[in-house]
């Protein structure tokens, strides 16, 4: 048991409920329909709903030509032949039609999207089919995986899932935030499916290093997307993915690695550990 809290410990480190809190909602505040008015407030609304700006409080002024034109290109139809002009009032009943027809058509995430406090993440993953996706996959397993713990084991996966949650929201610093944030959610959902044997997954595979009979790690694969492999050795842990490699398959955890060769494996158990050849037992 302490094994697997060890790992789940590890696991959090490297990588927060699915769900974010409730927040107020921008339709607490009045929402405009029918023949929308361009006013400030509604500006703000579409803001929330579309996002132009970085997450960094950086971005074109609400209102501005500039900022419509980036609110169309966010819509898919900027250019369009039945798209209004920008300064036309007329722009932003067309604008609030469309939000509200994806609004109605498009399956979101597993939180609220029309909150007033959004983290830039939670944004990009609202605007994104894709990444809404994730989101509600990684809450299916999330849920999964809670429901096969109990006392400490459920505390430390919350505790970890909240923790997963702050890194998720700290890719703003990436240089690529929503690569970032897609790559965040399927390490996940893999470390959680590995952790929890949601998947189909390998016999043990039993490892003898350096020629020491007592030197024994042993290997479970994972058939997640990426695939992992989740080491053993002694009373240490280690959870790694796989990575891209010139031959066989390469995995790499927190300090760790294991890459598959004919026969065997070559193991790195530590962070200036040297590779140990290994045959398979």
């Amino acid at each position: 048991m302490f094994r697997w809290l060890a790992l789940s410990l590890a696991v959090a480190s490297t990588l927060g409920c699915v769900a974010s809190a409730p927040k107020q909602s921008v339709s607490d505040r009045a929402q405009p329909t029918g023949s929308v008015a361009c006013t400030d407030a509604w500006y703000e609304s579409v803001e929330q709903r579309v996002g132009t700006g970085d997450g960094q409080g950086h971005g074109p002024d609400w209102g501005s030509d500039e900022w419509k034109s980036v609110v169309e290109f966010k819509l898919g139809v900027r250019g369009a032949a039945d798209m209004p002009e920008l300064s036309s009032p007329a722009w932003c009943g067309k604008v609030e039609q469309l939000l509200r027809q994806r609004q109605g058509t498009a399956q979101g995430p597993s939180f609220e999207c029309d909150a007033d406090t959004l983290s830039a993440a939670e944004k990009q993953v609202c605007n994104s089919a894709e990444l809404s996706a994730l989101d509600r996959q990684l809450g299916d397993v999330y849920q999964q995986s809670l429901a096969l713990t109990e006392g400490q084991g459920r505390k430390v996966l919350q505790a970890e899932q909240r923790g997963w949650i702050k890194g998720r929201d700290e890719c703003w610093k990436s240089g690529n935030p929503e690569q970032c944030v897609d790559s965040q959610y399927r390490l996940r959902i893999a470390a959680l499916q590995a952790q929890y044997r949601l998947v189909e997954h390998s016999e043990p595979v039993r490892y003898q290093c350096g020629g020491n009979p007592g030197n024994e790690f042993v290997a479970t694969y994972f058939q997640t997307e990426p695939s992992t492999v989740i080491v053993e050795h002694g009373d240490s842990v280690s959870l790694m993915y796989n990575q891209p490699a010139a031959s066989g398959a390469k995995y790499q955890g927190r300090n760790a690695s294991l890459w598959e060769r004919r026969g065997g494996a070559l193991i790195r158990w530590g962070a200036d550990a040297p590779e140990m050849e290994c045959t398979q037992k």
